[in-house]
């Protein structure tokens, strides 16, 4: 039987925040968040138009190495590919603000949780 879908935005959050519990994956995930749309800034700016080819590499491949090789999971644009770029910024806007540990402690109970540690909001 396959799961049921997540209807919002606001459910879809803490299983975000969930399938980001690592310091180090949720990192390469800024980076790609910064680095995908500088590079698309960088081709419209120079009319360097190749460069917009790299536009999803710089974007998704920090990710995917964050969800493949560091948290072990899928990642969730597969599944939600709107909802998880809305998140990849709100996820980004709050670590700029210093309080995206805070947020992952407020959903799992620890800035760094355990994969299994359950949803506690």
């Amino acid at each position: 039987m396959s799961e049921e879908r997540i209807q919002s935005f606001e459910a879809f959050w803490p299983y975000y925040v969930g399938e980001h519990r690592l310091p180090s994956c949720r990192g390469v995930h800024y980076l790609g968040s910064i680095a995908a749309p500088s590079v698309l800034i960088a081709a419209l700016v120079t009319q360097t138009w190749w460069l917009a080819v790299l536009f999803p590499v710089f974007g998704y491949g920090p990710a995917w190495v964050g969800h493949f090789i560091i948290e072990k999971n899928r990642p969730a644009t597969f599944t939600y590919p709107v909802w998880s770029l809305m998140a990849d910024y709100k996820m980004l806007g709050l670590a700029v603000r210093g309080k995206m540990a805070a947020e992952v402690t407020r959903l799992y109970g620890s800035p760094r949780p355990a994969p299994d540690a359950p949803l506690l909001a």
